[in-house]
Parts: structure tokens; sequence; C-alpha cells
């Protein structure tokens, strides 16, 4: 019994010796698992592309830890994993593709990746905007954080400001006055062209304390605004104060006022504020009698006389509206008198 108890022991002993010697010869390994806010996955629903810059950490291998610019084609060149494409890939996909490929050459990798610039993205906004079409947008700024899927928190933003919907809205001169703002469509880019469709109720945002997130874009993402149903009642004056109207329309207002011609007026405005930022009536203006044209969404043209004597009316301003202050027939007779020679003209003219 002792001698097999000293022979287990001297096995024992030996077995040990041989998996220190072991760990004494193994060069140091790096590959320890990093806290959680390292190894964090940024954006995992954003698509990268060529002008991203993106920042790679591979965690204790500092020759692999740094950012890269996407090129034109679509990838990234990294140390003895070469070429890798980057283009039409989210973070965490790229992530899962340089970790598989590391792992030839390293010892359980720990990748991540996150954005530090974004390139411009082009999007297509059609509908009732002022200008529909293809437009660019741009981020304010960098960051490093998590571009979020549309039911998502939005969570992790640092100081960014990515495009949004309501900015692209914005830069598409904003919703017209036939917008529906409750059946915003937003349809998302996809590689695969399985893009899903969200619907968004802008109208939430400026009428319901349950407001909807200002969702991020991505390029290719498509934005369409429908009309307005008939019978669908809107409040337009509240609409045309929101962020989603324009900041401006166009109208014209001719006649007696001191600086006849078009002019820009914000799109909740009343006609009265149209004539006061039109340099306000000439004291040969007739305000009773202001004639008001607009071209009704059926084609047909309506014109009314409307009284701003008081300056002040419940109407709406439009773009493309017209109006026109007339001269009073007082004026126009003493104008006749005026332009005669004599004493009498020169007597009136004095006391205009």
């Amino acid at each position: 019994m002792l001698k097999r108890r000293s022979i287990w022991k001297n096995h024992l002993s030996a077995t040990m010796v041989l998996m220190v010697g072991s760990m004494m010869l193994q060069p140091p390994t790096f590959a320890r698992k990093p806290p959680a806010s390292v190894n964090k996955v940024t954006a995992p629903n954003y698509y990268i592309g060529p002008g991203d810059q993106i920042q790679i950490a591979v965690f204790g291998y500092e020759e692999y830890t740094g950012q890269q610019l996407v090129l034109s084609d679509g990838t990234i060149t990294l140390p003895l994993i070469g070429t890798v494409i980057a283009a039409n890939r989210t973070p965490g996909q790229l992530t899962k593709e340089l970790t598989l490929r590391l792992r030839r050459y390293l010892v359980d990798p720990v990748v991540n990746i996150s954005l530090v610039n974004l390139r411009p993205i082009i999007i297509n906004v059609g509908g009732e905007v002022q200008r529909p079409g293809t437009i660019q947008l741009r981020s304010v700024t960098n960051f490093a954080s998590n571009f979020t899927n549309p039911t998502a928190t939005n969570a992790g933003v640092n100081s960014l400001q990515a495009p949004t919907v309501s900015s692209a809205l914005l830069e598409a001169g904003g919703v017209s006055r036939n917008a529906d703002i409750r059946r915003v469509v937003l349809k998302r880019y996809s590689p695969t062209g399985n893009s899903p469709t969200i619907t968004i109720n802008l109208w939430n945002a400026i009428f319901s304390e349950n407001a909807p997130r200002d969702l991020i874009l991505q390029d290719g993402d498509s934005i369409f605004v429908p009309k307005v149903r008939p019978g669908d009642a809107l409040d337009r004056r509240l609409v045309a104060r929101s962020t989603f109207a324009p900041r401006t329309v166009r109208v014209r207002v001719v006649g007696e006022v001191k600086k006849p011609g078009e002019v820009d007026v914000p799109p909740n405005s009343s006609l009265s504020s149209a004539v006061a930022i039109a340099g306000g009536p000439t004291d040969k203006a007739k305000l009773s009698q202001v004639i008001f044209v607009r071209l009704n969404d059926d084609g047909r043209i309506n014109e009314q006389t409307i009284n701003l004597s008081n300056l002040n009316d419940n109407y709406q301003i439009q773009q493309g509206d017209v109006l026109i202050v007339p001269k009073s027939k007082t004026s126009t007779a003493l104008d006749f008198m005026g332009n005669l020679g004599g004493p009498l003209g020169v007597l009136l003219n004095i006391f205009r």
C-alpha cells in the first residue's frame, strides 16, 4: 500500500512539473475578456458603406486596433488577413467576419467595432412635400454610439446630430398643406431587398404626449408623405407651426403696399401679416376692399374681396396666394389734381 502511494505521489509530482513547465514555455496570451462596455457592438442596423470611418479594437492586440476609412470599393485592410469587404454589412456582421478570420492567427480574439464618422447619406423624399426628390444629408458631428432599431430605445447617442425623418422633411422644403402627417411611410434600405416599412404618426409629435421618436435615417432610405384623405380633418394651423412645415411660403402682395412683390412669410401667417411683411399699406391704400386670389387644389381660381381695415383676419396664407391692395378713389382724385400745374397742384402736394 505504501509503495502504491509513493508511486502515485511521484506520478502526480511529475505531472504538475510538466504542467508548470508548459505554462512557463507558453507565450503570454492577451485573450482576456474585456469589460462589457468594450465588447459592445454599436449600430446594429446601420449598413457600413464607402466613406464611413470606423474604429476597430481587438482587445490585447494593438496592431489591429485603430481607425479605418472604408474605401470606394467598400473594403478595409488589416494585417495578416488582408482585404475585407465592409460595405453593406452592419457593425455586428463585420465584427463576426473579423473574429472568424483573426482566429486563424490569434488566440480567442475579442473584436469591437464602432462608427467614428458617417458618410453623407442619399435618401428619397416623395409625396406631399414642397421639393420632392433625392436629397443628401450629413451628420453634424462625430460619434461612437449605436444606431438603433426603429422599435428600440435610442440609447447611447453621444452628441450626434444624425439625419432624422424630421430633418429630411425640412430639407425637402417641409410638408405641404395637404400632407397627412399621421401616415408618413419610411422604407428602410436593405441590401437583400426585403426592407421593412414603418408607418410614422408625426401628428402625435405635435399633438399628443405619446410622441414617436425621431427616427435616424441611413443611406438608401425612402420617405413618402401621403395626401390627406377627403373628409379627414387636421388642424392646419397647428401643422403650419410645427417643425415639419416649411420655414416660409412665398406669396405675392401688389398694389398699395410699401414693398410690393413676392414676399416670404411664415406658413401660419394671416393675410394681414403678409401685408405687414410687404412693408404695410401706403396712405393711399383701400384696405376695406383687398382682393385675395388663391389657386385651389382642383385647379380653379378663387377670388374674394376681404376687409383688412383693422389689419386683422382669420385666414391662413398659402404658397402662391396673391393679395391686391387697391387705391382708394379719394387718393386717385387727389393724384389727378396733384398732377395739375399751377398753384392748385402745388397746394395739394403740400397738404398730401
